[in-house]
């Protein structure tokens, strides 16, 4: 059983590059696997589900023909598309899996995660992330005119290009003791997630072996990690 793990496509019709990337991946790559994971930020952002745009609908159908061929995707949610619902992944017929998600390939206990909530030196995100997700304000956000919910995407995603600009890197990346804690929580040895886009393996240590591997973004091409390399 094959099985693959992307994130951080970040798709937009903006870039059409990384879109074209990223059919590329669908049609030819992820046709050879059994399952495909996505540890969030598919999308740029991402205002909702009704948000049928035809660059949405022509990613969605894609999607779509790739598990009606038998390979079965699976979703988590990133700090871009956390507002991912129940109806996209009818949709599509992707599976949507909690913030943390403990898998078992090749005997291996693989914990999954977007990975922006190990990043808790940035007070100030981890503030907002905090706030985004209650889901009373998603509730009342969903509620609003899909013209409005557009205009507020936009200026989020533009005043967060700006808040990177002033923090360091250090600050953006990961926390050692969140990791460690996460890591023992679920009792694994191995800890996949993206958000950072820092891509690199990081032996935690090596007896027994423990790893965080870190996958790319694909602002510069496709970033995949098979589970036979681990």
């Amino acid at each position: 059983m094959r099985t693959l793990f992307i994130s951080d496509i970040h798709l937009s019709v903006q870039r059409e590059d990384i879109t074209q990337a990223f059919l590329h991946f669908l049609h030819h790559t992820a046709t050879t696997v059994d399952r495909l994971y996505i540890l969030g930020d598919l999308f740029e952002f991402w205002v909702g589900d009704d948000d049928l745009t035809p660059f949405h609908l022509s990613i969605m159908h894609e999607l779509k023909l790739l598990v009606d061929s038998g390979v079965r995707i699976y979703f988590q949610h990133g700090n871009r598309d956390f507002m991912i619902g129940k109806r996209f992944a009818k949709r599509t017929g992707i599976a949507l899996l909690p913030e943390e998600q403990v898998i078992t390939v090749n005997q291996k206990r693989i914990l999954l995660m977007h990975g922006d909530s190990l990043c808790t030196d940035d007070e100030r995100y981890q503030a907002y992330r905090k706030k985004v997700n209650q889901p009373w304000l998603q509730w009342l956000f969903l509620r609003l005119p899909l013209s409005y919910r557009r205009k507020l995407g936009h200026k989020i995603h533009s005043k967060s290009g700006q808040d990177k600009q002033q923090k360091s890197v250090e600050i953006m990346d990961v926390n050692a003791k969140a990791v460690e804690a996460v890591m023992q929580k679920h009792q694994v040895h191995y800890l996949i997630h993206g958000h950072t886009h820092r891509p690199k393996v990081h032996k935690l240590s090596e007896t027994p072996l423990m790893q965080r591997i870190v996958l790319g973004a694909w602002f510069d091409g496709e970033w995949v990690l098979d589970a036979a390399d681990l």
